[in-house]
């Protein structure tokens, strides 16, 4: 029996995402002036993030949070520069793991421990503990959960002959085969050219193969851990699949951040797609009709035969995270406190997240979310959180940002063929 859910019914979706925006204007978001700054990431908890500023701002016209929204990649690039010039906003959106050690080990963000009891006390612990480093707490979370699912167009995958999502990858190499014959050249979305999408593959195949530990030796600096059995076989997958054209011949000019990895299955030029969770909200943006046809299925990763891994380990991020700058005047970090004390997931922030299809990370949301119009994915998805024995961390937020960068380059060149598995683990050994 394949592990494939069909989604019931599906609530209306949320307003549309406006396009990156970037200079609007407000003061310097490093100076000391009064405005409290945020940069904010489009798409995903867009519509939460933009109704809690709003309110705030309403009801703060005295002290309002400015705001800047910027696509992911093009975010990345920006809030690295302006932590390490100084010019960081109040409040640096990220994403915790090696980026957040980085920004605590040079002065760069504000203890929160103190700060944000009340927050605290809504957040589950286990998420919580995310944000912290050496016993501190430097980030608190911002979002949902974002494990990371195997999405299918079940209409597609019935036209090949394919009852459901694989249970093993056996079946999965199987089904590439059978979406080719029957005409899907693209039988699995992939965004190639963001390249952190190719990370997804990576991390669950080394989990199915070797479990937790074949990655949290390359974490605790183990020499020649990118070359591990485990590791050099779960990189031999993806050759397998990139040579059995699982993601066609175009994935390495598709784009995350337009979503257009989530068109081609809504579309039904693709049976599959492996992202976040958080692409479930830009279905129900730009593709409602897709998601209310029952069309829109969703899945635990495939097993690998003979694997270590536990099939109910999870890959992606517990949340997003908000931390305060530590170049913020006093004035914009009381701002920030107040903010996050007071506004951060109150009952109208999380009643947003699950209308927008999102998975809060509060104690006591089960009947909220068995009460959703979207109880069904989100149900799914919180399950999911709630029975995996490990979560693991995105690897590129894991790893120091030198370490990650040089990931996603690498995984690229192995994905487009231009380097084998072997030549690969060199070049991250190397690079540790």
């Amino acid at each position: 029996m394949r592990g494939n859910k069909r989604l019931a019914a599906i609530g209306a979706a949320a307003s549309a995402a406006a396009l990156v925006l970037s200079g609007c204007g407000g003061t310097d978001p490093g100076s000391g002036g009064e405005d409290a700054t945020a940069w904010v990431l489009t798409g995903g908890s867009e519509a939460t993030f933009r109704s809690s500023f709003e309110s705030w701002n309403s009801d703060n016209a005295d002290r309002e949070i400015k705001t800047d929204w910027f696509g992911n990649d093009a975010y990345k690039e920006k809030i690295r520069t302006a932590v390490g010039s100084g010019s960081a906003p109040t409040f640096i959106f990220n994403w915790a793991g090696g980026s957040l050690a980085d920004y605590v080990g040079n002065d760069d963000v504000v203890d929160l421990t103190e700060r944000t009891k009340e927050l605290q006390d809504r957040i589950v612990p286990s998420v919580l503990e995310s944000g912290m480093i050496d016993g501190k707490l430097y980030a608190v979370p911002n979002n949902n959960a974002q494990p990371v699912i195997l999405f299918t167009n079940n209409k597609v995958l019935e036209g090949a002959g394919i009852d459901g999502a694989p249970t093993t990858f056996d079946e999965l190499l199987d089904d590439v085969a059978k979406l080719k014959r029957a005409g899907v050249d693209t039988p699995i979305a992939l965004a190639g050219q963001s390249q952190w999408p190719e990370l997804m593959w990576i991390q669950y195949l080394a989990d199915r193969v070797g479990g937790p530990e074949t990655f949290n030796a390359v974490i605790n600096g183990e020499p020649d851990a990118w070359s591990s059995p485990e590791m050099l076989k779960a990189l031999g997958m993806i050759t397998q699949l990139v040579d059995a054209g699982a993601f066609g011949d175009k994935f390495g000019s598709v784009v995350a951040d337009a979503n257009a990895d989530a068109a081609l299955l809504h579309t039904g030029k693709s049976g599959m797609l492996l992202q976040g969770a958080w692409t479930y909200s830009n279905f129900l943006t730009d593709a409602p009709g897709f998601a209310e046809s029952g069309d829109l299925g969703f899945a635990n990763f495939p097993s690998v035969a003979g694997g270590k891994g536990d099939p109910a380990n999870i890959v992606g991020n517990p949340a997003n995270f908000w931390s305060v700058s530590a170049k913020a005047s006093k004035e914009q970090q009381d701002t920030a406190m107040d903010y996050l004390n007071d506004a951060m997931y109150d009952e109208e922030y999380v009643d947003s997240l699950i209308e927008n299809g999102g998975v809060p990370v509060t104690v006591g949301a089960e009947q909220k979310l068995a009460d959703s119009e979207q109880a069904p994915f989100l149900t799914f998805a919180y399950d999911m959180v709630k029975n995996a024995p490990n979560f693991q961390l995105s690897w590129d937020q894991a790893l120091p940002a030198s370490q990650g960068q040089a990931l996603l380059t690498n995984l690229s060149q192995l994905f487009l063929g231009q380097k084998t598995p072997e030549e690969f683990a060199k070049a991250m050994n190397d690079a540790s």
